[in-house]
């Protein structure tokens, strides 16, 4: 490997070249700034916009903006009940605080905050992956 490809996330800027020959050829009309946008981007990745478009494509991780959406709408919706849950914990909590019993429906309340957990969870880890 030269000097020039060490610092390269791929090795090169060009693929390789394939051992039969490439007979497809895709042509993609962009705007200047989505121009101007994808010639950054593959400045930073050291490579050619063509092989910039041609791994993102091939990636097995695909999102669209639909998708994530839906998980920040999940989340929304955990935060909403988390908030829902913690004000009713502190309901009980000041009710147990003056009347010196603990209420027995602070057993549901725990109930309900180990069913949203995962939820939570499961919403993150959507977002993480994205």
């Amino acid at each position: 490997m030269s000097d020039t490809n060490e610092g390269r996330l791929f090795g090169r800027k060009r693929r390789k070249n394939a051992d039969t020959p490439r007979k497809k050829f895709y042509s993609v009309y962009v705007s200047p700034e989505e121009d101007d946008e994808l010639q950054a981007r593959a400045v930073v990745r050291d490579v050619t916009v063509p092989r910039l478009l041609f791994e993102s494509a091939m990636s097995a991780h695909i999102e669209t903006s639909t998708d994530r959406k839906m998980a920040i709408v999940e989340l929304f919706a955990v935060r909403k009940l988390l908030a829902s849950i913690a004000n009713n914990a502190n309901q009980l909590a000041r009710f147990a605080n003056t009347e010196s019993q603990f209420p027995a429906e602070a057993e549901s309340i725990i109930a309900e905050y180990r069913a949203i957990v995962p939820r939570l969870s499961a919403a993150i880890d959507t977002l993480a992956d994205s």
